[in-house]
C-alpha cells in the first residue's frame, strides 16, 4: 500500500524536474521516499514522543565544540572585493567561502555573508536556510528573495533589493547540506550515503561554531535562524541542537534567540490534506471533486487505490503551484529566451534562469571564492536524502516550551506548503490562543496579512498575496514581518497615522 503523499505527488508533479526548483525538489523528495515513509509511519504511529532522537541531548553530545584557531587572515581572505555586475555605491561588506565541517570525510559548506549597511555592530546575526531538501540558499535566498541583490535578465548584472533583510540583520546564507550549490560533499561518494536531517543539523552546528571563530566579533551576538519550505525541518532541528548543546555544556555556545520559518513543510499527512483542500478553496478543484477526495481519502497510512483515483481525477491545468495566481515562465521556441506569461509587480518568474547563468560565470565564481569550474545548480539533482521525521510538531512544541521565540508565516497563495496545511499543524500544537487572529498593516496602510499569537509567544502569521517564496512576491511585507519578529512584537494592528 502506498500512502496519500505518493498519490498526491503523482497528481501535482506536472512540471519537469530536470531543472528542479526548490518546490519541485521537495515534491521529488517526497515522491522518491513515499514507500519508505509508509513503513516508517506504520511502525512509529504509537511511538511516544520521548523516543524522538531530537528530544535526546545525548544524540549530539559527541559533537565538537572547540576547534584550532582559524588560519591567520581567513576572514580577510573571504572578503569579496566586488561581485561582477554589482551596482555602484555598495555600502556593506560581503564575504564568502568554505568552512570544513568534517575533516574525515572532506565535507565543506559554502556560505555567503552580508553585513548590514548601517550599524552592523549593533544588529543581530541571522542564518537563512532554503529547503528542498537540497536547494541553494545562495541561489534562492540571496539572489532571488531576501539578499541585497537580484540578478537581472541579462544574467550578468545585479540590481539592489531595497527590501533586503540585511537592512535589519547581518545575514549568512548557507548552502546546506554538503553537496548543494558550491558546498562540497566528499571525494568518496560512499561517504554521502547518510545525508538526512540529523547530519544536516549537526553539520550546520559545527559550521556555526567554526564560522564564529573566523568572525569572533559575532560571538555572543543575538542569533536567529530563518528559512522556508523544507526549512520547516532544517530550522527547528538546528535550533534543537543548539539549545541542547548549550545546556549540555552549561554555556552559551551560540546565543540563539528565536526561529522564523516561512511556508514550512511540517507534516506529511497534513501537507497532503492541506494542499488538496487549498485547491478546492480557491476554485481549482470542484465541490464534487473535493467531496470525492474526502470520501475516499483519510490522509493516513490506510489510503489506497481509491484515494489515488479520487486525487488524480481533478484537472489542475498549467498553473504555478508555488503561487497559483502568478504568471509562469515561458521559453521562446524561436530563440530560446525566457519571458513571463504576464505581469506581477516586482516579480519575474524566469529569475531562476538568470541566477543559473550568473552563478556559473567563471568571474563570479572567482569573486565568490568558489571552487573553479563548478557546475552550480539551484537544487542538487543527485542528492540521496534520507527520511526525516513524519511530523515536526513535537519538535516545535518542545522549543516553544523551552522559551524560544518561534514564529511561522505563510504566503497565502502557495499550494506547495499551503497555509491550510500549516494551520492544521499549528492546531496540533494544542497551545492556548493569547492574541486572536487579526489583520496586520504595513507602513503604507495596506493589510500585510493576518496574525495570531499563542501561549509561550508562539506566533503564526499570513502574508497576503505571497506565494511559496514570500520575500520574492511581497518583499516589503516580508521585511515588516522580520522587523516585528526581531523586535519581539506583533506587526502593527492599526493603519499607520
Amino acid at each position: 500500500m502506498v500512502g496519500t503523499t505518493f498519490f498526491l505527488l503523482l497528481v501535482l508533479l506536472g512540471a519537469s524536474l530536470a531543472d528542479a526548483s526548490q518546490e519541485d525538489q521537495l515534491r521529488k523528495f517526497i515522491l522518491s521516499t513515499a514507500k519508505k515513509r509508509q513503513a516508517l509511519r506504520a511502525s512509529s504511529a504509537n511511538v511516544p514522543e520521548e523516543t524522538d532522537p531530537w528530544a535526546d541531548a545525548s544524540s549530539f553530545s559527541h559533537l565538537p565544540t572547540q576547534f584550532p584557531f582559524p588560519p591567520l587572515g581567513a576572514k580577510a581572505a573571504d572578503k569579496i572585493a566586488a561581485l561582477p555586475g554589482q551596482p555602484p555605491r555598495v555600502n556593506f561588506d560581503q564575504y564568502s567561502g568554505y568552512v570544513t565541517v568534517s575533516e574525515k570525510h572532506g565535507r565543506e559548506l559554502f556560505y555567503y555573508f552580508v553585513e548590514a549597511p548601517y550599524e552592523a555592530a549593533s544588529k543581530p546575526l541571522l542564518l537563512w536556510l532554503n529547503g528542498g531538501p537540497g536547494c541553494s540558499s545562495l541561489g534562492y535566498g540571496a539572489m532571488t528573495e531576501l539578499g541585497p541583490f537580484r540578478v537581472n535578465p541579462d544574467g550578468k548584472t545585479l540590481s539592489r533589493n531595497k527590501h533586503a533583510w540585511n537592512n535589519l540583520a547581518n545575514v549568512i546564507f548557507l548552502e546546506s547540506p554538503a553537496g548543494v550549490g558550491f558546498s562540497y560533499a566528499s571525494n568518496n561518494p560512499n561517504n554521502n550515503d547518510n545525508v538526512g536531517d540529523p547530519r544536516t543539523a549537526k553539520d550546520a552546528f559545527v559550521f556555526l561554531l567554526k564560522w564564529l571563530e573566523r568572525f569572533p566579533e559575532y560571538k555572543g551576538r543575538d542569533f536567529y535562524i530563518a528559512g522556508e519550505s523544507y526549512g520547516g525541518h532544517y530550522v527547528p532541528q538546528l535550533a534543537t541542537v543548539i539549545e541542547y548543546m548549550n545546556e549540555l555544556y552549561g554555556a552559551t555556545l551560540i546565543n540563539l534567540r528565536g526561529i522564523l520559518v516561512g511556508n514550512p513543510y511540517l507534516d506529511d499527512f497534513m501537507n497532503d490534506k492541506g494542499s488538496l483542500e487549498f485547491l478546492w478553496n480557491h476554485g481549482v478543484i470542484s465541490d464534487e471533486g473535493w467531496a470525492n477526495i474526502r470520501e475516499n481519502c483519510t490522509f493516513t497510512s490506510k489510503d489506497d487505490w481509491q484515494c489515488f483515483v479520487a486525487s488524480r481525477k481533478p484537472r489542475i491545468g498549467n498553473i504555478d503551484l508555488h503561487n497559483i495566481y502568478a504568471p509562469i515562465c515561458l521559453k521562446s521556441e524561436r530563440d530560446g529566451t525566457y519571458h513571463s506569461s504576464g505581469y506581477l509587480a516586482g516579480y519575474d518568474p524566469c529569475i531562476d534562469h538568470y541566477v543559473l547563468a550568473y552563478l556559473n560565470n567563471g568571474e563570479v565564481q572567482q569573486a565568490l571564492h568558489a571552487r573553479a569550474n563548478t557546475s552550480w545548480t539551484a537544487c542538487s539533482p543527485d542528492l540521496d536524502y534520507n527520511d526525516g521525521p513524519v511530523s515536526m510538531v513535537p519538535t516545535i512544541r518542545r522549543l516553544v516550551k523551552r522559551g524560544l521565540s518561534v514564529w511561522l508565516y505563510s504566503g497565502d497563495m502557495d499550494d506547495v506548503c499551503p497555509i491550510t496545511a500549516t494551520r492544521y499543524s499549528v492546531n496540533d500544537l494544542n497551545l492556548p490562543i493569547t492574541k486572536p487572529w487579526r489583520p496586520w498593516y504595513t507602513p503604507d496602510s495596506e493589510v500585510g496579512g493576518y496574525v495570531q499569537q499563542y501561549k509561550g509567544g508562539f506566533t503564526f502569521a499570513s502574508v497576503r498575496g505571497a506565494g511559496h517564496l514570500v520575500p520574492s512576491y511581497q518583499p516589503k511585507r516580508a521585511l515588516v514581518l522580520l522587523y516585528s519578529f526581531l523586535k519581539g512584537v506583533l506587526p502593527p494592528a492599526d493603519i499607520p497615522k
